[in-house]
């Protein structure tokens, strides 16, 4: 990219690691929880964090601004960027083609899933007890569950390779050795945070969270 695009990429740079890095760990933790809690652990997760102070203005300034910014910034640069893994194959290239690839991925699944979600939370149509049942009625669905698989494997390979060129554009690593073994941990990063997604997403699937939907639909049915 041309021009002074030097400041709005080290700021895009940074985002995508803190605050974003730090809510994608966290919101893979907070999911994790329906998986080894079931609806119990699960609900109390979303319990705890909605009873942080200022709640709103964190998810705001710390969330929502960030990711806004980095999304659609994000967009921008793979608009502008040069795809040639075509010329040169090696590792390096694929893996910034599929930077791109995952990011307008990544972007398009998450303004579906933010409606989804909390767009529904706020309109009152779901609200924050339901949300573990509301996801099951979701992934519930074949075809939704794999564009979740996919959306999922996408973002957080996103996340963790540009964790590796974060550590590399701001000088933390440097060399092709410190460069080879960040690589090799940010890879191991990307398995264990998609791995905690997907275990989620079997568990929103899973029995107790239908069982727990079919009875809030019931019961809304009686009423």
């Amino acid at each position: 990219m041309k021009g002074n695009s030097y400041l709005p990429r080290k700021l895009h740079s940074l985002l995508g690691v803190i605050p974003l890095g730090l809510f994608i760990i966290e919101h893979a933790l907070t999911n994790y929880s329906a998986w080894e809690g079931g609806t119990e652990g699960f609900s109390s997760m979303i319990d705890l964090l909605n009873s942080l102070p200022l709640v709103f203005f964190i998810e705001m300034f710390v969330i929502w601004l960030p990711m806004l910014f980095h999304g659609v910034y994000g967009l921008y640069i793979a608009y502008q960027s040069n795809v040639n893994t075509g010329r040169f194959s090696y590792g390096r290239n694929w893996a910034f083609t599929l930077q791109r690839i995952t990011g307008v991925i990544t972007f398009i699944f998450v303004a579906w899933h933010v409606y989804e979600t909390r767009v529904q939370i706020a309109l009152g149509n779901v609200t924050h007890e339901e949300l573990g049942q509301h996801m099951n009625s979701i992934v519930s669905n074949p075809t939704v569950f794999t564009i979740y698989v996919v959306a999922v494997i996408a973002a957080t390979f996103h996340f963790a390779n540009g964790l590796w060129a974060f550590l590399v554009s701001w000088g933390i690593t440097v060399g092709p050795r410190a460069q080879k073994i960040s690589s090799n941990i940010c890879m191991v990063i990307f398995v264990i945070i998609a791995t905690l997604f997907l275990l989620s997403l079997f568990a929103f699937r899973g029995d107790e969270f239908a069982s727990a939907a079919a009875a809030t639909l019931s019961s809304v049915t009686v009423g």
